[in-house]
């Protein structure tokens, strides 16, 4: 079989398309974010004093280096790591007025970026493959 017709080949390719295009066109923007970042800021600010479990599970994400993203966006002055109030030894994750604005700039920037990934098929198509995106990953 040649890897051209292999899925994770052309997945891998196509994440490798995507993210180089998410790092130019938020580059450009001057906007610091990673795409995993930027994820990460979004599900918090959808579902605020979540923990960081919780959080990975969100964005599909690896537990184990969660804490990396989460240090790193505490460190850019984005996201606080707050004690809960039920559970002393938990730590709930919220976003900085300075993560919301970022956040806020960021998201019609992502939002355009998208159209840019998949720019060889028609708006048609786009939705199919969306549509078949989500039922290869069980999301329907």
């Amino acid at each position: 079989m040649d890897r051209s017709e292999m899925a994770g080949h052309l997945i891998r390719r196509l994440h490798q398309q995507s993210t180089q295009i998410y790092q130019a066109q938020t580059q450009a923007a001057g906007l610091d974010l990673t795409s995993v970042q930027f994820a990460a800021l979004d599900a918090i600010n959808q579902q605020p004093d979540t923990d960081q479990a919780t959080l990975a599970a969100n964005i599909s994400f690896d537990r184990a280096t969660i804490g990396g993203v989460i240090d790193r966006l505490e460190q850019k002055g984005l996201v606080q790591r707050v004690v809960s109030e039920q559970d002393r030894r938990a730590r709930q994750l919220r976003l900085t007025t300075e993560g919301e604005h970022l956040l806020a700039a960021s998201r019609p920037v992502v939002e355009a970026l998208q159209a840019d990934i998949l720019a060889a098929l028609s708006p048609t198509e786009r939705a199919s493959f969306l549509a078949l995106a989500h039922k290869a990953l069980g999301l329907d």
